[in-house]
């Protein structure tokens, strides 16, 4: 099992950048589009990408505010869905990680 408080500390810095990146890129969705037709279409095009990105983001996060509860809870490294550990790898490639490599790979 990976050091708790070493992961919390990674798992934070994570949820910090991710939450800072989603600031932005609200913000940068918020800001007007310009009057020209053409340029419209280019900046929808681009507000779509930012909102996939956003919303890759925003799952990531709720990953890792979840791991964090496994950590306060005390079942962190246990797969959520049979209770079998998850792997000292797994965890050290997917800090996150609620599944086992078998559940996970369904």
């Amino acid at each position: 099992m990976p050091d708790l408080d070493t992961v919390r500390t990674q798992l934070e810095a994570r949820l910090a950048a991710l939450l800072a990146e989603a600031k932005e890129i609200d913000a940068e969705l918020s800001e007007p589009h310009g009057r020209d037709w053409e340029e419209r279409a280019t900046e929808s095009e681009g507000d779509e990408v930012l909102e996939g990105l956003g919303n890759a983001a925003m799952a990531e996060a709720r990953r890792i505010q979840a791991a964090l509860t496994r950590i306060d809870e005390g079942s962190y490294g246990t797969c959520t869905s049979c209770g079998e550990p998850v792997g000292d790898k797994r965890l050290e490639a997917v800090p996150d990680a609620a599944l086992c490599i078998n559940y996970a790979s369904r």
